[in-house]
């Protein structure tokens, strides 16, 4: 018998597999992949500041003189304050609204109320703002000497100490690499002197979708029973750069500064408002590289320190379950074209929804250095005076005193919506 003759015109060869594998690998991991994607069009409005990766090397960090604005501002706020329109809490926990305020427009002493608004409320937002990214970041140095980013884009025009968030149809996230948990994170988390009072202005945004969240640190920590803060209070965790750093070289891209690992305290006490606040994120990859079958679990927190495995996992479970999931200690904003937020990276975690693609969202970062983290028995010490908990101070000041003692029973309670 004649053998049957095989048609091999239509069977995948391992150039086309790997040609589909390479072509699967566009998909990627929206916290840890790099923006590295670009849909070609040099005509539109803001491509001089579309993502680029200069090969550059920079030295490692020196601890720089930090002095926080807020501690010299008017706790009224009165300039800043009265110079708007209006004035929106969008939540009791977190994020405030101005109207009517030019960012071009303000003094040095409506800044630094400016500064003691973002740590109190975490987030502030102003809408219709034409300064540009040149004022962003005066007005950002005002608040910090600014931090240059080791391993994303800046834009092509220069500018090193601009970060980039940039993302079109070029380039779809991939579900499969990330869970919506593992995107909440506090900016560079893992510097001996992290964020303070950080800006995002956008350029381009989708006509609906792309917004983003904030979680604020504070109600968390308030949220928590009094042994357990007190707990906390005593912990320190381990923040590292080694997933970022990761992440670009798998890409192949530079890494322009030696990633490094840190220890901070798990309970941090904001110098201007003396709040406690949780500092850990997720801030997680699952970084896919599908050619090599390989994945790499990492975040910005990785561990407890000085505790068993099993209860530093615990634990973080615990406090990034209810960063992400508890909508109480949470505010979420629509973009617009010239919307911009100011946040207070010690106090807050944020999230964006990648719920827009194949549309364009494109915005420009600003980070100004803070302190160095500082515990609460370390505040204390230093300062003379108490670390306060957030919820029971605006408690106090409405003239209610809540038992906090944890003794006793608690009677079950309805809540009806």
């Amino acid at each position: 018998m004649a053998p049957v003759a095989t048609d091999t015109t239509t069977q995948p060869t391992e150039v086309d597999r790997i040609a589909a594998l390479k072509d699967e690998s566009k998909v990627f991991n929206p916290f840890y992949s790099p923006s590295i994607g670009d849909d070609g069009d040099d005509t539109y409005e803001f491509a001089k500041f579309k993502p680029s990766f200069p090969k550059l090397s920079w030295e490692p960090l020196k601890e720089v003189p930090f002095s926080d604005r807020g501690l010299v501002a008017d706790p009224a706020k009165r300039s800043l304050l009265g110079a708007a329109q209006k004035v929106r809490h969008l939540t009791p926990a977190i994020g405030t609204e101005l109207l009517g305020i030019d960012l071009r427009q303000l003094s040095d002493t409506q800044k630094d109320e400016l500064a003691l608004l973002v740590a109190e409320r975490g987030v502030v937002f102003f809408r219709d703002q034409e300064i540009d990214i040149h004022g962003q970041l005066d007005l950002a140095r005002h608040f910090g000497p600014l931090h240059k980013h080791a391993t994303t884009p800046i834009p092509r025009i220069g500018l090193e100490e601009v970060h980039v968030v940039y993302n079109d149809a070029s380039r779809r996230p991939d579900p499969a690499s990330f869970s919506k948990l593992e995107l909440w994170h506090t900016d560079v988390s893992y510097e001996v002197q992290p964020p303070s009072t950080t800006s995002l202005k956008i350029l381009t945004g989708p006509e609906y979708g792309g917004d983003t969240l904030w979680s604020s640190g504070y109600a968390l920590y308030s949220s928590f029973s009094p042994g357990f803060q007190k707990y906390l209070e005593g912990l320190s965790a381990v923040h590292s750069a080694v997933a970022q750093a990761d992440g670009s070289r798998a890409a192949g891209l530079p890494v322009r500064r030696e990633p490094i690992e840190t220890i901070h305290p798990v309970v941090r006490v904001h110098p201007a408002t003396g709040f406690k606040s949780i500092y850990v994120n997720p801030g997680q990859c699952i970084m896919t590289t599908r050619i090599a079958s390989a994945k790499i679990r990492r975040g910005f927190t990785r561990r407890i320190v000085g505790v068993p495995k099993a209860e530093s996992d615990a634990i973080l479970s615990l406090i990034f379950h209810q960063i992400s999931e508890n909508p109480d200690f949470q505010v979420r904003f629509k973009w617009e074209k010239n919307s911009i937020a100011f946040w207070d990276n010690r106090v807050v975690t944020h999230s964006a929804t990648f719920d827009f693609w194949p549309a364009t969202r494109h915005a420009l970062r600003a980070t100004p250095h803070g302190d160095k983290p500082t515990s609460v028995a370390d505040y204390e010490k230093q300062t003379g005076k108490v670390a306060k908990d957030r919820q029971l101070e605006i408690w106090r000041q409405q003239g209610l005193e809540v038992k906090t003692n944890g003794a006793g029973p608690t009677k079950a309670r309805g809540y009806n919506d």
